[in-house]
């Protein structure tokens, strides 16, 4: 037989072979972002520590968010509708010590990142950059004191509402189910002035979890850019945590960035009737919806990682992140854009978000 013969299968394996390290390559160069990561919550209710190897426990801990090329991780700081006035908000701050005690364990490879210069700090030292997010308004316990104290304290963006409203904003569970709050939705005065407290501290509105309402509320007010820390599109799955086309439009125009949910039942619907879990592909849908009405500059990764009870198949754990990078590279979205969607988009946000 020919050589010629010999040769086809294996340049055929060749650049295969090849394919996989472009995307491995191209992932571990970036700055790759995950907005939105429970795991704080999580090591409360398991009495877990997040250098020790949770395969199999939890989607994610020290190790395997390196080994998924995560370079910085937003913990979400969480409590839920059970805890008001006089409990919320000393809850937070218990999250908030768990996850700077995770740090001074292991200063040698996680550092903690207020600023876009300490984010840079721990790309370059190769250090796990943690951040911190309050998911869910309550956590003020309607005290803008409480709020300027959140932030002082490390948080970078807050969640108006969860799926519990506040008493100055209502949120999309509320509002789509049509719940009697005693009062408009949307945001109130006090609400407004929340935003605008926000936006003078340099913390980020993150408009996940809100009533459309309160939404276009939100984006009325600030005078600077929002995220969706954790939310996909309802065009393509219809349920009150997705957002609506003209929100998304709605964000573009305010500059912001919507993070995809990796949360199967907020990727297709039909998970909740029969318990499949979505691809990798279906998710990577959302994310094609988005730049096909906003462009690339306002997509990025919000994966609710130990938020969840279930991801695409293909992401059983943050091991798995630098499939998503395959998939993007798949669909014909230049390395450029990639680099956007995985951090960039996120990183612009940050710096337009902090104080003048």
């Amino acid at each position: 037989m020919p050589t010629r013969f010999f040769l086809i299968p294996l340049l055929y394996a060749v650049a295969l072979t090849a394919t996989g390290q472009s995307y491995k390559k191209l992932h571990n160069q970036s700055i790759v972002i995950d907005t939105h990561n429970d795991f704080p919550s999580t090591a409360i209710e398991k009495s877990v520590r997040f250098e020790q190897d949770l395969t199999g426990i939890t989607h994610s801990d020290l190790q395997r968010m390196k080994k998924g090329g995560v370079d910085i991780q937003i913990f979400s700081i969480f409590c839920n509708e059970q805890f008001g006035k006089g409990t919320a908000y000393n809850h937070a701050i218990r999250e908030m010590d768990s996850v700077d005690a995770a740090i001074a364990r292991n200063s040698d490879q996680m550092m903690a990142v207020r600023n876009p210069a300490e984010l840079q700090s721990a790309v370059a030292s190769g250090k796990l950059g943690c951040m911190m997010g309050v998911e869910g308004g309550h956590m003020i316990e309607d005290d803008l004191g409480n709020l300027e104290k959140l932030y002082n304290r490390g948080a970078r963006y807050m969640t108006l509402t969860w799926n519990n409203s506040t008493s100055w904003a209502s949120s999309a569970v509320d509002e789509r189910g049509k719940t009697d709050l005693g009062r408009p939705y949307g945001l109130t005065s006090f609400g407004e002035n929340v935003v605008r407290k926000m936006n003078e501290l340099g913390m980020i509105v993150d408009v996940s979890h809100v009533g459309e309402q309160t939404f276009y509320d939100a984006v009325r007010v600030s005078t600077k850019p929002v995220i969706a820390s954790h939310s996909n599109t309802y065009t393509l799955c219809p349920v009150p945590r997705n957002m609506t086309d003209d929100q998304i439009r709605a964000l573009g125009k305010n500059g912001g960035v919507i993070h995809i949910n990796f949360y199967s039942a907020f990727v297709d619907t039909s998970f909740q009737r029969t318990g499949v879990q979505p691809s990798l592909s279906q998710l990577i849908d959302h994310v094609d919806h988005i730049v096909g009405l906003i462009g690339v500059n306002h997509v990025g990764l919000g994966s609710d990682f130990d938020g969840i009870s279930s991801a695409p198949k293909e992401l059983n754990d943050v091991t798995k992140m630098p499939l998503i990078t395959e998939e993007l590279l798949k669909r014909g979205y230049s390395k450029k854009d990639v680099r956007k969607i995985l951090g960039e988009n996120f990183i612009r946000v940050f710096k337009e978000n902090q104080r003048l």
